[in-house]
């Protein structure tokens, strides 16, 4: 009867999270709620409302809950940074967000190190830097985040982040997640 319980929970789990790398979360689930259906057997009530604070624990919630941040008026703005592989859009999500208030918030200005095109401005689009100099900064940890692709190298600075906060913003940008 376990052993059923259990596999029933964890294709369950399995098929909400659909990720491999969600099954240590689900292996310390299933223990937890073994352990508390067994105090719920015991008792004669359901696991829900028997035991919900040892069923949700910490490590083992499925879910946790969000609660509205609240800044104080003298705090310095927060960096947000949406992360998500290729595909799921992470970018949308961060145009989107940019659009609706831009008084609020703008995402940094990145650095490159392909050639600018004939309709870009440097600064506006990106910083367009040598080679030489993006690594440089990425060896003196002034990255952010950064990555090649198609032989160029693309990044975001400390210092545009910086920039943006300054400006009294919250600075948004998007990874993904290599």
């Amino acid at each position: 009867d376990e052993e059923t319980f259990e596999s029933e929970l964890v294709a369950c789990l399995w098929g909400v999270f659909s990720s491999p790398d969600v099954f240590a979360l689900t292996a310390g689930f299933r223990r937890s709620m073994r352990l508390c259906r067994r105090k719920a057997r015991i008792n004669q009530q359901s696991c829900y409302t028997r035991c919900p604070s040892s069923c949700y624990s910490s490590h083992a919630a499925p879910y946790e809950e969000v609660v509205r941040y609240q800044r104080h008026p003298t705090d310095r703005n927060r960096l947000v940074i949406l992360v998500g592989p290729a595909g799921v859009g992470v970018n949308e999500l961060r145009r989107r967000l940019i659009t609706s208030n831009p008084r609020e918030f703008q995402s940094a200005i990145p650095h490159t190190t392909r050639v600018q095109k004939s309709y870009e401005m440097n600064g506006r689009e990106y910083h367009y830097v040598s080679k030489e100099t993006f690594e440089n900064m990425v060896y003196s940890h002034r990255m952010l985040e950064y990555g090649e692709y198609k032989g160029y190298l693309y990044g975001t600075s400390i210092d545009a982040v910086r920039t943006v906060l300054d400006e009294g913003k919250i600075c948004v940008i998007d990874l993904e997640p290599q």
